[in-house]
Order: C-alpha cells, then sequence, then structure tokens
C-alpha cells in the first residue's frame, strides 16, 4: 500500500517524510520502505547528515532497476517538487558574488547556497525545496527575485563551506593593506605602505585552495595572469582555458609571491624569468609534481603551473591512445639495443609523457636509464635524472657527455635544440647506446630534414635514426551524453585523404552535459604517426632531401598520419572529425 503523505508549505522534511515520497511516487516498494525506516539512524542524525544521505547509505535499488545514490534521489526531489535540478559547476559559480548575497551563518543555518547572480534576482539552490521561512527575508534585503532550484545536499555542505572559507581569506588578505607597490611598468609610488606577507595565514589558505582545486577539477595548467586591479586565476581543462578567479591584484601578488617560495624561487627578482618546482599532495594522497614557470609583464609577474598527473605514468600503451599497429612499431623500435627514437609535436601534444611512459616500461634492474632535462618534469626514482643548470655550464650537451661516463644503457635526452645537442646524441647512438628525445616539427618526415637544417650530415642521421613519432591529444568524448550522429562526406574524405577509409555508419557526437560542463567532451587521448627507418627511407636522406618523397614513401610501407589515427578513434565513437582537424596538420 503506497503511502498518502502530501508535504505543506514551508515544510521541513524529516527522515520518514522523504521514504513516505518515495512510496508514493512508485520509487520504492513497501519491503524498501521499512527496511529504510527501521535503519537505526541516531548516530548519522547526530551528525547532521540530510535524509537523502542517509537514504543513499542503504545501497538499494529502486524500482526500476537504479541505485538509489545521492544523485538519483536528488534529482527525483527535483521532479517531484517541480523545481529544477541544478549541479554545480565551481568552475561557473562566482564565489565572491555569492558570498555576498547572504552571510554565511544564513546560508548554513537554512541549509541553502546562491549559484547564480544576476541584475535582477538570484538562484539559490536548495535541497529542502518545500521550506520558505527565508525567501521573504532574503527577497527583501537583496530587492530582487528569488529562483528556487534543487541540489544534492552534499554538494550544498562541500561548496558553501569552500566558497566562504575562499570569499573570507580573500576579503581578510585584501584588508591587511588597501595600497601595495605593484612591480609593474605602471607603479604609482605609495610611501609607508608594506606589501603582503605570502607566509600570512590567509594567503597560505588561498594558495592550499587552488591546488585542491585544481586536482578535482582534473586541470593541467594554473594560469595567474596580472591586471591593472586584479589577478585572473586560469586552469587549463582537456586542452582549454577556463576562467576560475579574479584576485584583488595585492592579493594576486601575494598568492604568487607564496607560490615562489614554495618552488624556491627568489622572491625579490620579478624582472627574470624563472623556473621552479613544488611537490604537493592530491585528495587521493598521491604525490603530484608541479613545474612553475614565471615571466614578466607590464603589469607584473605572470605565472604557469604546469600539473603532473601521478597516474600518468602507469597508463599503458593503449590506455594512452596508441593502435595496436602503433603500439607493435614503437615496442619495436624502442627494443633497439641503440640508436636514437624521436618524438615530435608542439608544446603540451603530450611528448615529455609518452618519453617517460616508455622509459618506464623499458626500465628493469638490468639496465641504467639516465635523463638530461630542461627541466625536470616528473621525478622518476626508476631514472637517474639530471637538470640543465646554465648557471653552472651544465646544458644539454655538457649534460650528454657527463651521461656518457656514467654507464648508461639508455639516454633520455630532454629537447634537441641545437647542433651540439644534436651532435651529443649523435655520439651517444654511435658508441652503443639507445638515445630517445623530442624535436619540435608538425610530423614524423620533418624530423629527417630538421636535422638537417641543424647541420646534422646525411650518413649520421642514416646510422643512427631508428624511428619518429609523431603525436598530438584529441579531446575525448563525454561518456555519459555521446550520440550517434551523421558524418559529412567531404570532411570525413579530407581527414583520411590519401586513404579510402569509408566513413563510420553511426559516428558519435557530443552533446552536453553535467559531467562535461556542456562541452561534449571529457579527458584526451594521442594520436600517433610512427616512421620508422627503413632502408628505402634511408636512401631518400641526402642533402636534397624532399620531405614530400619520405612522406610518401613511409606512408606505402604502413604509416598511418595523425589524421588517419585521429579518423580510427572516430570510428571508434571516442572523438570527431572536428576535433581532430583541429589538432592535427593538413
Amino acid at each position: 500500500m503506497q503511502a498518502t503523505f502530501t508535504p505543506s508549505p514551508d515544510k521541513l522534511l524529516t527522515f520518514h517524510d522523504f521514504v513516505n515520497l518515495l512510496a508514493k511516487d512508485g520509487i520504492i516498494d513497501g519491503e524498501q520502505r521499512k527496511r529504510i525506516s527501521a535503519r537505526d539512524i541516531e548516530t548519522d542524525v547526530s551528525r547532521k547528515k540530510h535524509p537523502l544521505e542517509l537514504i543513499a547509505q542503504c545501497n538499494m535499488k529502486s524500482l526500476q532497476q537504479k541505485p538509489l545514490d545521492i544523485e538519483f534521489l536528488s534529482r527525483w526531489l527535483a521532479t517531484h517538487s517541480g523545481q529544477p535540478y541544478y549541479r554545480i559547476d565551481a568552475l561557473k559559480v562566482d564565489a565572491r558574488a555569492i558570498a555576498q548575497v547572504m552571510s554565511f551563518a544564513f546560508a548554513q543555518r537554512h541549509e541553502i547556497l546562491a549559484v547564480e547572480v544576476s541584475e535582477n534576482y538570484v538562484t539559490v539552490a536548495s535541497a529542502q525545496p518545500f521550506r520558505r521561512d527565508w525567501e521573504e527575508n532574503l527577497r527583501h534585503v537583496l530587492k530582487k527575485d528569488i529562483r528556487r532550484v534543487v541540489t544534492s545536499p552534499v554538494d550544498i555542505k562541500h561548496f558553501t563551506v569552500e566558497f566562504y572559507q575562499l570569499a573570507k581569506s580573500v576579503e581578510q588578505a585584501q584588508g591587511l593593506s588597501d595600497k601595495t607597490h605593484t612591480h609593474n611598468f605602471e607603479q604609482m609610488m605609495d610611501l609607508g605602505n608594506k606589501t603582503h606577507d605570502a607566509n600570512d595565514q590567509h594567503i597560505v589558505s588561498i594558495v592550499d585552495w587552488l591546488f585542491q582545486y585544481a586536482y578535482e577539477q582534473r586541470a593541467s595548467d594554473i594560469h595567474i595572469e596580472p591586471r591593472r586591479e586584479v589577478s585572473h586565476v586560469r586552469f587549463r581543462i582537456d586542452g582549454v582555458l577556463h576562467n576560475v578567479y579574479e584576485f584583488p591584484a595585492q592579493v594576486g601578488m601575494a598568492v604568487l609571491s607564496r607560490l615562489k617560495i614554495l618552488g624556491r624561487l627568489n622572491i625579490a627578482e620579478k624582472r627574470k624569468p624563472q623556473d621552479g618546482r613544488i611537490k604537493t599532495r592530491n585528495t587521493e594522497n598521491q604525490e603530484v609534481e608541479l613545474r612553475l614557470s614565471t615571466l614578466p609583464t607590464v603589469f607584473g609577474e605572470k605565472l604557469v603551473m604546469r600539473i603532473f598527473d601521478p597516474e600518468v605514468l602507469m597508463k599503458s600503451f593503449p590506455e594512452m591512445g596508441f593502435s595496436q599497429d602503433d603500439q607493435a612499431k614503437w615496442e619495436k623500435v624502442t627494443q633497439k639495443p641503440h640508436g636514437i627514437i624521436l618524438v615530435t609535436g608542439p608544446t603540451g601534444s603530450g611528448k615529455t609523457t609518452t618519453l617517460y611512459s616508455t622509459l618506464k616500461h623499458l626500465a628493469t634492474p638490468e639496465v641504467n636509464i639516465c635523463t638530461i632535462e630542461d627541466p625536470i618534469e616528473m621525478v622518476e626514482p626508476l631514472f637517474n635524472q639530471t637538470q640543465v643548470q646554465h648557471a653552472h655550464d651544465v646544458n644539454f650537451a655538457t649534460g650528454i657527455r657527463a651521461l656518457m661516463r656514467q654507464d648508461p644503457d639508455i639516454v633520455m635526452i630532454g629537447e634537441i635544440r641545437d647542433l651540439e645537442t644534436a651532435e651529443m646524441a649523435i655520439q651517444a647512438a654511435l658508441t652503443g647506446h639507445l638515445v630517445l628525445s623530442t624535436l619540435h616539427t608538425n610530423d614524423a618526415p620533418s624530423a629527417i630534414t630538421r636535422l638537417l637544417e641543424l647541420g646534422i650530415p646525411p650518413y649520421l642521421i642514416r646510422a643512427t635514426v631508428l624511428g619518429v613519432m609523431a603525436q598530438r591529444l584529441v579531446r575525448t568524448l563525454c561518456s555519459t551524453c555521446k550520440a550517434s550522429g551523421s558524418v559529412d562526406e567531404k570532411d570525413w574524405q579530407a581527414l583520411v585523404s590519401p586513404w579510402k577509409a569509408s566513413p563510420p555508419k553511426a559516428p558519435m557526437q557530443p552533446v552536453g552535459c553535467l559531467e562535461c560542463r556542456n562541452t561534449g567532451y571529457r579527458g584526451r587521448a594521442g594520436v600517433y604517426e610512427v616512421m620508422l627507418m627503413s632502408e628505402e627511407i634511408h636512401k631518400l636522406v641526402d642533402n636534397s632531401c624532399d620531405v614530400e618523397k619520405i612522406r610518401i614513401k613511409a606512408i606505402k610501407e604502413g604509416m598511418h598520419s595523425l589524421r588517419l589515427s585521429g579518423a580510427q578513434k572516430v570510428s571508434f565513437g571516442l572523438t570527431t572529425i572536428e576535433e581532430v582537424m583541429r589538432v592535427t596538420p593538413s
């Protein structure tokens, strides 16, 4: 028999009210209702948990066989109450603005949170949709309309604390001094004012929040960019930058100083670029490496932090995006005892990740792996890593020369930038070492002409280079919302040319949902172009080397272009034609 409970206006729903409503709406049956109601909740109630949290802890399924988790229950409550469901996206919430709508005490007392603030109305999230005792008071104070939405009680608790603590830290940090030396080209002299202390507890809290927030949002880079009055904070997520927060200019400077201290940089030096690193732990207690880079700009120092995911090195080649064919070629060439293997692509295409992952697969107790990097991207105990230090005359060339006296089996050079470094890499390969390095070229065949341009004779290239792999990173479709679509024949042919591959019958298209922030994409995978140096390709390497001839010969011998590699992922429903065309060269 179904429940007959109907909530009245301004009703604060209890645990048993929610259970009865679930039964009334046919979400659970009578037996489930009894089991949930019989749950001993005294301990949980003392911890002030929301009734939906307690029901979710029962780990039951609805009559439609859907898990009664907090997400499902929150959506059900929204439907039942006739209010929209709202999933809080921290990147789209102006924490400073919502903290000004109501006090932290008011938000906590009524278990509500402002999530959007506009000129005419404020959107307020709640997990008690029939409770209205706070509405009139807030409407009177704000002199704006109130729009109600339903949100997960877990998110309300989490983000209420996070947003208000951040706003409080920024406000109190700003209150330490209304004026400060800005150290930019438009500096205005104000005597007697002290700059913010980078070790102030409020600044420490802001920096801690910045790290935690970046880890939660899967950011690969954190940008702190000074402007005349504010400092912008942006995260790069899946290759795309997102605005996160705006600090007052003096708070942004203090945050930057705090990060420079953590990265062991010279905080007094603001006129020269600096590099450093920070090691922290993420929310899952895993070690995370961050690489810091500062750059003087018109309004002060700009800071970029590259975040290196600790799980990247644990991924297998298929998880990184290698096809079976490309993986077989790559494993074959990296098993050679000596020679040079090059990975090419622009900045941010995943070259360093590929090299680290490859070295980790090659690392055994029987081999000595040494690296020379500028800077060291990730610290890995299985390698002997050395960093370029120009102040002590340690560059790539001198570093390689020193490594050759360390009895290495495999040498990784961060990047071949000049003739001297290229010559030392060639010498290392000729003396029986396997050398892995990177170049900045658009595709694999262009790496050969790049070496010639640096001044390496053709006969040395033929004697040492084993293979070249170009790569890019494409955004992968969100598994939650992607849907079947149609393919444009013209776009498909442009993608796979000169091959004559048939287009997929039902390619997947981006839709957009809460999980992917309505982008349609979530995560990235590599597309690869692996060119092995065969005897026929060796014959084409001379002083008048034609890169087109090398490319045609490599394709005839089985090399898949970056676009064809991307087309395979389109066929498998992992990405889209537009995404592959965006990141790969024609």
